[in-house]
């Protein structure tokens, strides 16, 4: 194994972060960096193990920067980011890490995650969004056009080129990974992982989708509650666009996507699937507005 530390980010996730780290070696060097203030236990868990270390970030940080503090104050080459709910292998750990040790161009390469019903995610990568992608994402057409939405769910072992990978179970080389700039902190959570392919691509980089590595992740197991993270999701894609597209191509992007989860949101209340139908529209809500709270605190406004 090369030089590499394990970088997660906590949310009040102490049992999920015991359970991921029962599978994976004692001396395997591992970061926590805690959003809630050990309000869970988490610190005792990580330094519980002879190379764990506790960062506090104070606190409501988000994922982005959070994830900085784990990677900045790390002394090791290699870094992986991980979910608290994801459940990777030493193997898999190597063979992400081997991937940026043997190719200077490759800013990241992340594993495939896949539910808890065994079904690749939704997202697990994904291209530069455009007016096109965004109504195929939207309208439910990437079900029966994987390749022409925003969000990537490839079948195991595909062949497949992405702009961007998630940071679930993502590997980097420190200094690169610093070098572009890290994730964007002005994302509390989602868009970071975009934006860190965007700025990869334009430095001449790229990043790898092992779609041959697969790892068990139970999505939502750690976090706010599902209807806040919907809003914050869609205002997180709104601050992206808006960061990369003119007023007005911003405007027709966003409209795609709001119009399509709507539509979502009026289908799944006709079939009585109230709680689909608000979190559609709480999507809506945070790609309309560009704002979302979490627990009560305004975390993105424009």
């Amino acid at each position: 194994m090369r030089d590499v530390e394990l970088v997660l980010v906590s949310y009040k996730s102490a049992h999920q972060i015991s359970g991921l780290l029962a599978g994976l070696p004692a001396d395997l060097p591992v970061v926590v960096v805690d959003n809630a203030r050990n309000s869970d236990g988490v610190r005792e868990v990580v330094e519980a193990r002879p190379l764990g270390r506790y960062v506090d970030s104070g606190g409501g940080k988000g994922f982005a920067k959070a994830a900085n503090m784990g990677a900045r104050s790390s002394t090791h080459e290699f870094v992986v980011f991980g979910n608290p709910d994801s459940r990777p292998t030493l193997d898999v750990l190597s063979a992400l890490v081997e991937d940026v040790a043997t190719d200077a161009d490759c800013a990241a390469s992340a594993a495939t995650m896949v539910g808890v019903d065994g079904h690749v995610e939704l997202g697990v990568g994904g291209w530069e969004p455009t007016v096109t992608r965004a109504l195929v994402h939207s309208s439910g057409l990437h079900k029966i056009l994987p390749r022409a939405g925003v969000y990537a769910k490839p079948r195991p072992h595909e062949d497949i080129d992405v702009d961007w990978t998630t940071g679930a179970c993502m590997a980097v080389r420190r200094s690169t990974f610093l070098e572009l700039g890290g994730f964007d902190e002005d994302f509390y959570v989602y868009n970071e992982d975009m934006a860190f392919g965007r700025a990869a691509r334009e430095r001449g980089m790229h990043e790898r989708l092992r779609t041959d590595l697969l790892v068990p992740h139970s999505a939502g197991g750690s976090g706010a509650p599902s209807l806040e993270m919907l809003q914050l999701r869609g205002a997180a894609m709104s601050r992206y666009l808006s960061r990369h597209h003119s007023p007005a191509t911003h405007k027709l992007l966003t409209l795609a996507l709001a119009s399509g989860y709507a539509v979502r949101t009026v289908q799944r209340r006709a079939l009585k699937q109230t709680d689909r139908a608000e979190q559609h529209w709480a999507y809506v809500r945070g790609v309309l507005t560009g704002t979302a709270t979490v627990a009560g605190q305004v975390v993105m406004s424009r």
